[in-house]
């Protein structure tokens, strides 16, 4: 019964944590809702293009983003 359920912002810290750890600095991770689109999770470099996902909730969007930014660390230490 006691499952592990992370919040927002315990995914939140650990995208930051992940980032920060392997490209330095971070300038700001979040989510926000899009009237449009759904929800969108972004995290924003000072030297790099930002990234950003959708998803359909919160969760979900922090969740594809943290996939994403794992992806490019794994390419970037394949080289």
């Amino acid at each position: 019964m006691a499952e592990n359920i992370k919040t927002l912002d315990e995914r939140i810290d650990a995208i930051y944590k992940m980032a920060k750890e392997h490209f330095g600095e971070v300038r700001f991770v979040g989510i926000k809702k899009h009237t449009k689109i759904g929800w969108i999770a972004k995290i924003q470099f000072d030297e790099f293009e930002s990234l950003v996902s959708e998803g359909k909730d919160a969760e979900d969007a922090l969740k594809k983003l943290k996939k994403r930014v794992k992806k490019i660390i794994e390419r970037y230490n394949m080289v």
